[in-house]
């Protein structure tokens, strides 16, 4: 919330600033009256010297400044939109110049490439690499986290362009070669699988358009993703939601690998495409992207080495350059060497386990066996699990949400109460702007009569006063605008302020439950964050200067038209409702429009902004086309609704104008009868005339408000149902027991849990686990299975439906959470970086924290020594959702988060899943050190990571199936579960 206010300071001194700019902005319009001011002069000369006739003079100056203001708006409104348009892409995947070659070999080769990322163009990532692949042969690049690993796929896919040198495709150099025919020769399988928020079947069409379902189908199956597609209720229709969150890890990758899969490229790139996933699963999908890659090439960027051992080149990668070069069996035969070393690393057990898996059979026949086991376990585990229900745990889930309050204006009025003065300040101003109109009115109408005057001394001296009037309106108009906006903007802003951090204070005590839904995600809060206090905002600033100015003006303009010829007055201010209604009308129409048509492009709009966040994954596959036509099938709908709209429109406002000229008629009329008797003068009736009609636009353009009132209304209520909004899950809980320190015990009993966003998938049913203090307990197993669950349940991320869970004997619902939070350290699979600086990242979790302890907790991360080399080293900036760091070190960053901590429960939940081998020894070693006299629970799929934990609790569909050390599992021999599973990751690690 710190960093949060921090940044609000700067918005607020911005909109701050933009309300003094838009005071001067709209103070300039009083250019207007400064140009009336020379119209009258030169107008005055027209009449007296040129013969011209004073009706006509007037009727040409007001079309050319009424008229000429919608130009100009029309063209600052455009500006920006034809900027994007016209632009040019420096890499236009859209050109249709460059090569197409007529037969795609597969040969790809780097020569001499010089690259920089342009964002960081101080840290060069290549200074002259060379790299060929052979087609149609499989090349691995391995390597630490940082070497130009993932690089490599990015330039060969034109993400990017080197600086110098160059990638070439069967010697061509790719950008000779038109961009969308290059993308449609290669598939990508990155590290962070993008997924679109709609249905899997979508998804995977993605790979290709035209595909059938029995394709998709197959796809799905060659990437092991089709059994849990088809246990999921809706199937292939499963929306996956925003980026995939209601996905797993290891379900996110094997979907995208049945993208991949289903676009059958000539040149296949996996970066880490099974790095999230779990033994028995990588074993699968390893088999069919081995399947895949032959007959085309395939350039693997893996940290994993036993996805890797059968490539046909390994390339070892080291600060950007290729150290070693090789087949996994050249390679292995120096012991010397980087990638022997990087082999050894990787280890899953001593060398007399190793034999004790030997002597029992081939590992290939072990693997095979142990699988079909595993299958019939998991598929009668499937079963048991489809027809199990929690009771009326659907009903707790179901129920209505509360019905949004009823806004207090008072309330949010009070929230303002700190700017009396600006109040003060703004009020005036508005008041007496709502006087400039009237007098304006006034002159124009008084003007008019002097075009008709016969004496031109007496044209010369009234032009020249009038004149000056214009001018001093203008001046007025300028200074009024700039104290109204300045205030008012100043009220405002410190508003929109307050609303939000009051709201985010708020919304981070929700429970994640709450997150869960479709209407909470994280782009319906941060909308919710700015769009409902902007309206709350623009509600308390500008809509309550427009009341004032109304109100003043009205009560102005009547005294004033009262005072110059009652009589018209008292008419004009008769049929005043009729014509306030034909403006009203014609305002409500053109914005019920405009709404309407926000509305119908909402899908569009959602699709864009999707397209824009995974543009990536849009050029690798070369969707432009799909996307467009998924984008103009969303147009439809708006573009039929914008049709019919128009016609109700175009009736409205020609019976609305209709009737506004038929009122003028009917007041000239009257005023030429007062005139032919005497009542008034035609000075008068043009006078009183321009007044009232002009006050009738303003309480027109006033009353054309009620909408945005009634959006505001509703953004009150939205703001006040999350200010009033009890939470299910306290973290303050006030009466909560704060420990001072924990020992660490947690026992888990009979426990029923399902996801509030998907309580018809059951994850556990009875389901009980006790984890001793001090002691470090494993979860293994399927994705699926369970394993993150507990980590969120142990967290409090979420309420069992029934049964318990309990920390040192105590009911976790009886803690005071935040306090027993800090006493607790979390790294999950997909480690979360802020926009900040690396040193900030690091320090997240702990209020205060010594350069010497952040450093130290970098070293035992091995983060230390990346860090050292950057440019700005602990300052470096991470960028959005660490965008700037690769995996692994975002990853080695979240560990010194944890470990800077010094939590008595550590949980690690894949926590060096994106690590290299030589990191992951290290890291490894960092937290079993850190793991040492505290409790540590630790999900994993590599199991190379956890055959030291004191206790290994194998999970399948929800149940616990085996527990014991790793000795004890490993003596069960082929039957247990663990030990096929151990099995299953020998392949890479035996020479």
């Amino acid at each position: 919330m710190a960093h949060f206010s921090a940044a609000l300071e700067e918005s607020t001194r911005l909109g701050i600033k933009q309300g003094l700019a838009k005071g001067i902005a709209v103070g300039s319009n009083g250019i207007t009256f400064a140009i009336w001011a020379f119209n009258v002069w030169y107008g005055s000369r027209l009449v007296m010297y040129h013969g011209y006739q004073g009706g006509t003079v007037f009727a040409a100056s007001a079309s050319i400044i009424l008229g000429g203001k919608y130009f100009s708006e029309a063209s600052a409104a455009g500006e920006r939109v034809l900027a994007v348009i016209r632009r040019v892409p420096k890499i236009d995947s859209g050109s249709d110049t460059g090569e197409e070659l007529a037969n795609v070999a597969g040969e790809v080769e780097f020569k001499n490439v010089e690259f920089c990322y342009p964002s960081r163009p101080e840290s060069p990532i290549f200074a002259s690499f060379c790299l060929r692949v052979p087609a149609g042969r499989t090349a691995a690049l391995v390597g630490s986290s940082g070497s130009g690993k993932s690089t490599v796929v990015a330039l060969l896919e034109r993400f990017y362009d080197p600086s110098g040198g160059e990638v070439a495709l069967d010697g061509v150099d790719i950008r000779r070669l038109r961009l969308k025919w290059l993308r449609t020769q290669m598939g990508l399988v990155s590290q962070e699988p993008a997924l679109f928020a709609t249905s899997i079947m979508e998804n995977i069409l993605f790979g290709k358009e035209d595909a059938t379902p029995e394709e998709v189908t197959a796809a799905a199956k060659a990437a092991n993703a089709h059994n849990f597609i088809s246990q999921l209720p809706q199937g292939y229709d499963t929306q996956v939601g925003e980026r995939g969150v209601q996905m797993s890890g290891g379900q996110k990758q094997r979907i995208a690998i049945a993208r991949a899969i289903l676009k059958s490229p000539k040149i296949l790139l996996l970066d880490e495409a099974t790095s999230a996933l779990d033994t028995e699963s990588e074993r699968v999908v390893q088999e069919a992207l081995d399947l895949a890659s032959v007959g085309r090439t395939t350039i693997v960027v893996a940290h994993r080495l036993s996805t890797i051992r059968n490539a046909d080149m390994i390339a070892v990668m080291q600060y950007g350059e290729v150290k070693e070069l090789g087949s996994h069996e050249e390679l292995i035969a120096d012991e010397n060497g980087l990638y022997s070393s990087l082999v050894r690393l990787q280890q899953t057990r001593e060398s007399n386990e190793v034999d004790e898996v030997s002597g029992a059979g081939s590992t290939s026949a072990l693997g095979q066996s142990s699988s079909h086991s595993m299958s019939r376990r998991f598929s009668a585990a499937s079963r048991s699990s489809s027809a199990r229900s929690l009771g009326d745990a659907g009903d707790a889930d179901n129920t209505e949400d509360p019905k949004l309050p009823l806004p207090s204006f008072r309330r949010l009025l009070m929230l303002n109460a700190p700017e009396w003065r600006q109040a003060l300040m703004g009020g005036f101003s508005a008041i007496v702007f709502g006087g400039i109109q009237p007098a304006y009115a006034y002159a124009m109408g008084s003007m008019i009569s002097v075009y008709f005057l016969t004496d031109h001394g007496e044209i010369r001296d009234k032009t020249r006063t009038y004149a000056l009037i214009f001018v001093a309106l203008a001046v007025l108009s300028f200074l009024i605008n700039i104290g109204q906006h300045y205030n008012f903007g100043a009220m405002g802003e410190y508003l929109t302020k307050r609303i939000r951090e009051q709201m985010l204070t708020k919304i981070l005590t929700f429970e994640i439950g709450w997150f869960d839904r479709d209407e909470n995600s994280s782009g319906a809060i941060c909308s919710q964050l700015a769009k409902d206090a902007n309206v709350v905002r623009s509600l308390v600033g500008d809509r309550m200067a427009l009341v004032i100015q109304t109100v003043s003006a009205v009560l102005i303009a009547c005294t004033m038209g009262l005072v110059i010829a009652w009589r018209l007055a008292l008419v004009m201010i008769a049929v005043q409702p009729l014509i306030i209604v034909c403006f009203y009308a014609r305002r409500v129409l053109l914005k019920s429009m405009s709404k309407k048509s926000i509305q119908a492009q909402s899908e569009s709009s959602k699709l864009a902004a999707e397209a824009v966040s995974n543009l990536r994954t849009i050029t690798a596959f070369s969707s432009q086309d799909r996307i467009l036509g998924l984008f103009n099938q969303a147009q439809n709908g708006p573009r039929k609704e914008s049709i019919r709209q128009s016609w109700i429109a175009g009736l409205g406002l020609g019976t609305s104008m209709s009737l506004m000229t038929c009122t003028w008629a009917l007041d000239f009329w009257f005023g030429g009868r007062l005139i032919a008797q005497h009542h008034i003068t035609a000075k008068a009736l043009f006078q009183t005339f321009m007044i009232l009609v002009s006050t009738g636009r303003v309480i027109a353009d006033a009353g054309s408000m009620t909408t945005d009132l009634a959006k505001g209304a509703d953004a009150i209520a939205s703001v006040f149902a999350v200010l009033d909004r009890v939470t299910e899950i306290d973290p303050d809980n006030p009466e909560g027991y704060k420990p001072e320190k924990l020992k660490g015990e947690v026992d888990i009993r009979g426990v029923d849990f399902a996801y509030p966003s998907r309580p018809d998938v059951i994850i556990f049913k009875g389901f009980s686990l006790s984890i001793q203090s001090g002691k470090s307990t494993a979860l293994v197993g399927q994705s699926g299975s369970g394993k993150s669950t507990i980590i969120g349940l142990i967290e409090r991320f979420y309420d069992p439906v029934r049964g318990m869970v309990k920390i040192d004997g105590r009911d976790i619902k009886t803690y005071n959470l935040r306090a027993l939070r800090r006493h607790i350290g979390l790294v999950s699979q997909e480690p979360t970086l802020f926009a900040g600086t690396i040193r900030e990242n690091i320090v997240y979790g702990t209020e205060t924290a010594s350069e010497a302890e952040i450093e130290n907790a970098a070293r035992s991360a091995n983060a230390h020594d990346f860090i050292s080399n950057l440019k700005d080293g602990y300052d470096t900036w991470c960028g959005e959702r660490g965008v700037q760091l690769s995996g692994g070190q975002k990853q080695r960053i979240a560990i010194a988060r944890a470990i800077l901590k010094n939590p008595a429960i550590l949980l690690l939940d894949e926590a060096t899943s994106a690590l290299d081998s030589q990191s992951e020894k290290v890291v490894q070693e960092a937290l079993e050190r850190v793991m040492v006299g505290r409790t540590s629970v630790v999900v994993a799929h590599r199991l190379s990571t956890i055959q030291n934990c004191d206790l290994i609790t194998v999970l399948d569909k929800g149940i616990v199936v085996e527990k014991g050390t790793h000795s004890s599992l490993m003596s069960k021999g082929p039957s247990g579960t663990y030990y096929s599973l151990v099995s299953l990751q020998q392949g890479g690690n035996q020479n």
